[in-house]
């Protein structure tokens, strides 16, 4: 093809089907406005009013209240699936079946026996199919990978992450409904593991403990993942309200990305005299002290921001739109056999017996 025949090919709009109506479908869609030549070809919800509401905000080109037909429009190059964790692998399977290929919100599916059997039917139809683990494509964690890919902090020797939001317990909320799959591994937990994967890939180990909620829906969970020489420490949970950093320690130095990291826009590497107490990358001081230390000028420390428009979805759906048009089917970043993995670790761990917590008085 000559230039002009790739500068059209590029200039060619995208078309996304968004499936679902809420809060991560309508991040999803404002910030694809940030993407060059995306568009809403179509969006899905169940019932033409919620779609119809949904087109007027973001500019959704067709509607559709029933899947099939949804499915059946050519206009539609990528489906986005934002609905509940439970739904995923039904929808998923009727996108790819379809020949549409898909991003499925993180989880991609509630289990990784579900997980595995959408990567089986994606590669059955020769389909791109990839989970939507944002974090993964954020400025600040790829300018982390380079850095460590790189050996600017040596050999990996720990990973210390928390993810946690405090959520009032509510046996009929998204979050703690069992029949929708949901959780605090699966709904926070998830990006401490994947991400962790991605630094150190596939442990030797897994182990830990979780806790449950009054209706048996683990409310927080610890996750250890054991490798030759290094292990990863992660913490989830709705039961408080986390730092919600990641740190990366390595032999010759580490690295932050500061709280709360599934949307980092700063990134902290430690050298030397700054990796000491209460300067090193686990803070040594909390709230307003904490703050402080962070803010002062420190010898070996650098503070380097990676800001940016909107939610930080942008930058997965970019990833999604140039690696189709390569014509691969899966993405280098986030295959579904990490995936895969993630899903079975945080498995490994919830298969067990939920641990008691401990009430002190």
């Amino acid at each position: 093809m000559n230039e002009t025949g790739e500068k059209a090919a590029e200039s060619e709009p995208f078309g996304w089907g968004i499936i679902g109506s809420g809060e991560i479908a309508q991040r999803f869609a404002s910030d694809l406005a940030l993407v060059p030549n995306a568009v809403i070809a179509a969006n899905h919800s169940r019932t033409l009013a919620k779609a119809e509401n949904f087109a007027q905000t973001y500019g959704s080109r067709r509607v559709y209240a029933e899947l099939d037909s949804f499915m059946a429009d050519s206009a539609i190059d990528a489906v986005y699936i934002a609905t509940p964790n439970s739904l995923h692998l039904a929808q998923a399977l009727k996108a790819v079946r379809s020949g549409k290929a898909i991003l499925a919100e993180s989880p991609l599916a509630p289990s990784h026996t579900e997980a595995s059997v959408i990567q089986r039917e994606a590669a059955r139809v020769n389909v791109f199919a990839m989970e939507a683990l944002w974090t993964l494509f954020l400025p600040a964690v790829i300018a982390a990978k380079t850095r460590v890919d790189a050996g600017e902090i040596g050999t990996i020797r720990k990973i210390t992450a928390e993810f946690a939001h405090k959520r009032e317990y509510d046996p009929k909320s998204r979050y703690f409904s069992r029949s929708l799959s949901g959780g605090a591994s699966l709904d926070l937990g998830l990006c401490c593991v994947a991400l962790a994967m991605h630094f150190l890939g596939q442990p030797q180990k897994v182990s830990g403990v979780w806790h449950a909620a009054p209706n048996g829906v683990d409310m927080s969970s610890d996750i250890t993942l054991h490798y030759d020489g290094a292990e990863a420490l992660l913490s989830c949970g709705f039961d408080r309200d986390g730092a919600n950093h990641f740190i990366i320690e390595g032999s010759k130095g580490a690295l932050r990305l500061n709280g709360p990291f599934p949307n980092a826009s700063k990134l902290t590497s430690y050298h030397g005299f700054a990796q000491r107490p209460p300067f090193g990358p686990v803070p040594g001081a909390a709230g307003v002290l904490g703050a402080i230390l962070d803010r002062l000028p420190v010898p070996g420390r650098r503070i380097e921001d990676y800001p940016f428009e909107g939610s930080g979805l942008q930058f997965g759906a970019m990833a999604v739109m140039e690696t189709i048009k390569a014509g691969k089917k899966s993405s280098p970043v986030i295959p579904l056999a990490n995936s895969i993995n993630a899903l079975r670790a945080i498995s490994m761990v919830l298969s067990q017996h939920a641990t008691p917590r401990v009430i002190k008085l």
